[in-house]
Formats: structure tokens, sequence, C-alpha cells
């Protein structure tokens, strides 16, 4: 039996478990899944009531890892997520008390809410899976995730995630509104936050290790490079974008490719993995120019230039 048909029968237990509080999303569920993986983090961004804090939630209990739910606010801390040097008077030494930030899974719920300067206090977490305080190094669990929920940056009371910080997120994904079936399903169900705590969980922290080491392994055919790169370099060059895709992004869509693939029990990937993987993961990454004036939000005018220049790309066969 192949690493990935091996994986493939907790993989879709992990989706069904999802899937019981978020109703009508498969897409978005896969990519989720996609995320977790790919040893990437997620950011979901769509307007308040969709289910954004939901899927977070059923994400992280259906991992049977430690989970810390952190609200941001505009009164937050970098303190107050990595932890503070407190004076032992006993001992007569200072020690390290660790913040919400040293758990296996992370829900930074509304992270756009917070400044600037406590959002830049993740950066270091989610690129090299570690913590520097008054110069001490202290490594966090593995695996580690941080799955972040933000409102559009048009709603009040919200300071844009900077591109460095955007760029540490595998993906950025949205819920979107259910269809009128499923939300009959959602209002007479009473599914809420809540729903996801009776989730019992499908897999340990050694389970999802192992499935990202057999991620790394999925074969790529050289032409799905030489089609993933011809993606990047056709972002550099338009003129609707300022800022186009960087070496780590192209990284970012050749794992997710690898993820996806995985996903769907295959140990190869096909032209499909990555087709249906740019938007959600080159959109954010993207800054549009702002001589092209669209009525759009930035983020859906971010993915449909994405969309168009993906047209201009041969897919190999």
């Amino acid at each position: 039996m192949g690493a990935a048909t091996q994986f493939e029968p907790k993989i879709r237990l992990l989706k069904q478990s999802i899937e019981k509080v978020i109703k009508g999303k498969s897409d978005v569920v896969d990519l989720a899944i996609v995320a977790l993986l790919g040893k990437g983090h997620l950011l979901i961004e769509d307007v308040p009531g969709v289910g954004k804090t939901t899927l977070a939630h059923a994400m992280a209990r259906s991992f049977d890892c430690s989970f810390q739910r952190i609200q941001f606010t505009s009164d937050l801390l970098p303190s107050d997520l990595t932890g503070v040097s407190i004076f032992n008077q006993v001992e007569h030494r200072f020690e390290f008390r660790k913040g919400p930030i040293f758990a296996n899974v992370i829900l930074a719920d509304e992270i756009n809410r917070t400044t600037p300067k406590t959002q830049s206090a993740l950066l270091e977490a989610m690129s090299e899976g570690k913590v520097t305080v008054e110069d001490q190094t202290y490594p966090l669990p593995q695996p580690f995730m941080v799955i972040a929920t933000q409102n559009p940056i048009e709603h009040h009371g919200t300071y844009p995630l900077p591109e460095s910080q955007l760029d540490r997120f595998l993906m950025r994904i949205r819920m979107g509104y259910p269809s009128e079936e499923d939300e009959k399903q959602i209002v007479r169900s009473q599914i809420s936050y809540s729903a996801a705590d009776d989730l019992v969980p499908i897999l340990t922290a050694n389970e999802i290790e192992e499935a990202q080491r057999q991620v790394e392994k999925v074969q790529v055919h050289d032409a799905l490079l030489d089609y993933t790169m011809a993606l990047t370099r056709v972002t550099r060059t338009n003129e609707q974008l300022t800022l186009g895709i960087s070496p780590r992004g192209t990284m970012a869509l050749y794992r997710a490719a690898q993820a996806h693939a995985l996903l769907h029990g295959r140990d190869y990937c096909v032209p499909d993995d990555i087709k249906k993987l740019v938007v959600p993961v080159f959109s954010h990454r993207v800054i549009i120019n702002t001589n092209y004036s669209s009525p759009l939000p930035k983020s859906a005018e971010a993915e449909s230039v994405i969309r168009s220049l993906m047209e201009e790309v041969e897919v190999p066969l």
C-alpha cells in the first residue's frame, strides 16, 4: 500500500468530521486540509457571520493536539502572545512564562484588529517555528499551525496585514455565503461555534507530522514545475500588479499542489492540483497597481487579476 493510499482513510474521516459543522463548503474544507498537510498557515477572510471562526475551531478540535484561541484586539501586546519573564523571588532568578503561542494549533481570531506591532510578533513563529524573547530562543511544539481569521480590510477598526505577514500564510481562502438549502440546514440545526466542541480528534500530532513528511515525497513532473514557474513569471511582468510572486510564493504553490495530490490519494501531481490552488496561494501575495481602479474589494480584485493571468499560461497535458 502506497503512503498516499495509507493516509486516505484518515484524511477522509478528517474531512467528514469538519463537515459536520461546516455545511456545503466541501471545497473550502479541502483547502483547509491542504494547508495542514502542506505544513502551512491558513488565513480565512470574509464578512462576519459566515463561519470563519467555526471552521478554524473545527479544524483544531479534529486534531489530538494542544490548541489555543487568541482573540486579537487593538490593545493586545506582543508579550500577550509570546509570554513574559517574571522574577521568582524564592529562587532569585527570572522565569519565562510561556504565552498562548506555545501550542500546536493557534486560532488567531480577527487577526487584523490588532496593531502591526503585535501582528509582527507572529512572524518568527510562523516562519521558523520558534520564539525569541529577551535574547532567548524557545522552540514551538510541532506540528505548528496558525489558522487566522480576518474581516475584509474595508471594514472599520481593522489594520491591513503587512506584505511580510501575508507571505507567511500558505493560503488565503474565503468562506462565502451558504446556498439556500445549506443555510436552511444550518438554521434548523442551530450550528454554531460551540458545535465544534463535540468533534472527536481524528489525527494525532505524530500522524500529522508523518502526513506532512509524505507530502514532500509526492512527485511533481518537470512539465508541472515549468507550469508553476510560468504562472509566477506572469505576475512579475503584468502592468496591473506592482508586486508579483516571490520565490517563497512559488515554493508555496509547489508544496500546496503536493498536499492536494495526497489529499486525493495520489503520490504524484496532475495539472488540476496546481490550477485549483493558484488563486488561494497567490492572491494575497500580490499588490494591485493603483492606476487600475476597480469597484471590487481589494482581495476580490487580486483574485480576479490572478484568474485572468492564469488564462495566459498554457496548461501542460
